[in-house]
């Protein structure tokens, strides 16, 4: 066995130190570096003054600029610096070669720089055949990570081959490792000759391994490559060779499938054109071309869609009623339209489609009622939800050009029908909104028109389709939200709320046999009595339609379930007014909060909602002040108007209404409309408003069985209002006897019916005169 001692150079033992970002330098490198930091530079150019030797030591944190003793590692290496460049943006270029492994005992934290206390350890290495074995097979693993790492260059295989000094060639290959910068450390802290050597294998073989995952799946990478070219090179010369044949062999390929089914299709001609045309571009695409799978796509919509299917119309006018009247309770102004389009259908065999617009409040039947004119006619129903829908693309489709293009909804509807006469449900379309994508209120336009409607075009088909079988139903809560010139396509039907006794039968009807089914509930294990359907209505729910009716109902109908359950009889539920509160709680509505007594300054007025009719209440109080009007109750800026209107109007009529004139320099007026949450807006408040000013100011109470409802102008003119069905309802509900109607709405009267206002005296007025004579005059009484 031999022993090599390595001689130590003289080297002081104080020495600058030369921080290094990213780096780890061993013994024997020759490397240049750029230094940019004061401290750093300052401590070469002194180092270069005494004998060009310095400290090379690690950051452990390569982002840091200002260097604490806290920041470096302990072992660096010691270097003679070669060369020195200053270079013109004030950076230095230096040379440094390595010499010995270093330990810092303690650094000096100078002004200027850094300086360590180093001590050099002595390096004995015994050289022997287990030595020379490791040098041999740390020669054959590194040649190996050479081979598969390409950013290491292979002319340093012939310096490894030229160095027979084993301490120096295991830095040199540390130096070239790709690993960590504190791995690398740990390689230059090992004194040992054996376990520098131990980790550097351990951290070459984990890079082996992980090089060679690498290469696998690069060959893998370059094989499918590799396949698919080969595949379409194939597919291109059979293409050539039956092309040069004048054969056209495709068996039951997917091309001779999309021809048969487009042959099999009764197509208008401009149609057959188009699909021949991208059936010949399918046929030159190579199938893993991504135009191919959009080519395919678009020839499978036309497939799908119905061109001349139809299903055949249901014509029997008896049948059609008995199917109406079975499904919904009242609405006698749509079924008679429906049995209308019936009875021409009878006679012409075709006509135009009509765009129906069932426009009423929710839970009326609007959706259901659509399904009912399917069924009666005997055709397949679809249905569109237009609420919430601002893109112009969900009604005429994406183009092509984009990827994952499909067509609009309407042609999706179509694609599900399977017939070109569906009855076509465009649900909420007073919800439509409009932004930077386009306005899809536009593009229903063409859709609803029935000029136009039989050349329909989608973006995505870019043939045109025919609508004009169709016939659309579309609903809206509020037929005024409803762009005009989409409205003046429409035949528009008002589908008011329920009346009281509606209600009552329709949850007789259908409500409470529906809900009995969802729950399990037997026909002889709960019964319902009337005057418990009675107290649900009045005392349960407030809505135009039946919507809040079923959900009380199935309230109920699940706490029966859950009696039943727990009970060991079979004893049967009968649901009764009396027991309405152990089931349902209190009253959510009770017309007894709703309704108060004659009051000073108070009126009803009579309000229209999206939701329904209902009572509003206006009150006036007179404070002490000056020539001040306050409006509350959030009111819009119509109504706002209409208060001052009033106002206007009462003090230029003074004497007539036998008042101070000057009362508008005694009083301030504060007009407030109750629920304060709620907006509240439009002209018909105004004879209201003006009747309660009129109460207050002459300290007279306004009866609490009265209404009115109706727009007043600075003469006294009392002008139409709208809403009159949801008014009358309102009215019925809370037991209101004395309307007073403009004069000018009596032809609406006469259209509703009689239930509508059966019970209430309706008197016509044309002038407020009128209606103050009534209340204030010689014929005060209600």
């Amino acid at each position: 066995m031999a022993k090599k001692k390595q001689s130590l150079n003289k080297q002081p033992s104080e020495l600058n130190v030369l921080p290094l970002k990213d780096l780890v330098f061993f013994p024997h490198m020759v490397v240049p570096l750029i230094i940019g930091r004061e401290q750093s530079i300052e401590a070469v150019e002194r180092s270069m003054l005494d004998n060009k030797i310095i400290m090379m030591v690690a950051q452990r944190d390569a982002q840091k600029e200002n260097i604490t003793p806290r920041d470096l590692y302990r072992t660096g290496v010691t270097g003679r610096i070669l060369q020195i460049i200053k270079l013109p943006n004030g950076l230095v270029k230096i040379l440094v070669e390595g010499i010995r492994r270093a330990k810092v005992v303690r650094f000096i934290n100078k002004k200027e720089f850094l300086v360590s206390e180093v001590e050099i350890p002595e390096e004995v290495v015994q050289i022997n055949d287990e030595i020379e074995a490791k040098k041999r097979h740390l020669l054959a693993v590194f040649k190996e990570y050479i081979r598969m790492n390409e950013d290491v260059p292979e002319e340093i295989l012939f310096t490894l081959n030229q160095n027979d000094d084993i301490a120096k060639l295991s830095d040199f290959i540390a130096t070239y490792l790709d690993v960590k910068i504190s791995d690398k450390q740990k390689i230059l802290e090992k004194w040992d000759l054996n376990d520098r050597i131990e980790l550097i294998f351990k951290l070459i073989n984990k890079e082996n391994r992980v090089l060679s995952l690498k290469t696998e799946l690069d060959d893998k990478v370059r094989h499918q490559i590799l396949k698919s070219q080969r595949n379409f090179y194939l597919q291109e010369q059979m293409r050539v060779i039956q092309e040069e044949l004048g054969e056209e062999d495709e068996g039951d390929s997917e091309i001779s499938f999309l021809r048969r089914k487009l042959q099999e299709k009764n197509m208008p001609q401009d149609v057959i054109d188009k699909s021949k045309e991208e059936l010949h571009r399918l046929k030159k695409i190579p199938t893993l071309s991504p135009e191919y799978n959009v080519i395919r796509t678009y020839l499978e919509w036309l497939i799908a869609l119905p061109w001349q299917e139809r299903t055949s119309d249901q014509n029997d006018l008896e049948m059609a009623k008995t199917i109406l009247d079975e499904d919904h309770y009242g609405l006698s102004k749509p079924k008679k339209r429906i049995l209308e389009y019936i009875a021409v259908l009878q006679r012409v065999q075709k006509m135009q489609g009509p765009i129906l617009c069932l426009a009423g409040p929710p839970g009326v039947g609007k959706t259901s009622l659509g399904k009912s004119i399917a069924r009666t006619m005997g055709r397949i129903f679809v249905r569109m939800s237009l609420g919430g829908v601002h893109d112009e693309a969900e009604i005429r489709g994406h183009r092509r050009t984009y990827i994952g293009s499909l067509p609009g909804k309407v042609i999706q509807g179509m694609k599900k029908a399977g017939t070109i006469n569906p009855v076509f449900l465009l649900d909420e379309v007073d919800k439509l909104g409009s932004d930077f994508r386009g306005d899809p209120s536009s593009a229903l336009l063409e859709v609803l028109d029935p000029e136009q409607n039989c050349t329909f075009s989608d973006h995505y088909l870019e043939v045109e389709y025919d609508l004009s079988n169709v016939m659309f139903i579309v609903t809206a809560n509020n037929p005024n939200e409803i762009p005009p010139a989409l409205l003046d396509r429409m035949e528009v039907i008002e589908l008011p709320g329920y009346m009281d006794f509606e209600k009552k039968e329709i949850a007789k009807r259908h409500l409470i046999a529906k809900q009995k089914m969802q729950h399990g509930l037997k026909e002889n294990e709960i019964s319902f009595k009337d005057e418990a359907i009675d107290e649900i209505i009045l005392n349960y729910t407030l809505e135009a339609g039946v919507r809040n009716l079923e959900r009380e109902i199935s309230s109920i109908c699940r706490k029966a379930v859950v009696n039943l359950s727990n009970s060991k009889s079979n004893k049967r539920i009968v649901i009764d007014k009396k027991c309405i509160r152990s089931y349902l709680g209190e009253p959510k509505y009770p017309l007894s909060k709703l309704i108060s007594k004659n009051e000073i300054g108070v009126a009803n007025g009579l309000a229209w909602t999206p939701y329904g009719g209902d009572l509003l209440r206006v009150e006036v109080n007179l404070l002490p002040g000056k020539d001040k009007l306050t409006l509350t109750g959030k009111l819009g800026e119509v109504m706002q108007e209409s208060a001052v209107i009033a106002l206007a109007y009462v003090r230029s009529r003074h004497r007539k209404f036998k008042l101070q004139n000057d009362f508008i320099n005694k009083y301030e007026i504060h007009i407030h409309l109750p629920e304060g949450a709620v907006p509240k807006d439009g002209p018909s408040a105004g004879v209201t408003l003006t009747t309660a000013l009129i109460s207050a100011l002459k300290k007279e109470s306004f009866p609490d069985k009265a209404a009115m409802t109706g727009e007043i102008t600075l003469r006294g003119r009392v002008l139409p209002v709208g809403g009159l069905n949801e008014k009358l309802l309102a009215a019925k509900r809370y037991g209101i006897k004395t309307i007073f109607i403009p004069i000018e709405n009596k032809s609406d009267i006469k259209e509703m019916d009689r239930e509508l206002y059966q019970g209430i005296e309706i008197i016509y007025v044309s002038k407020y005169d009128q209606i103050y004579e009534y209340f204030f005059g010689k014929k005060k009484s209600v």
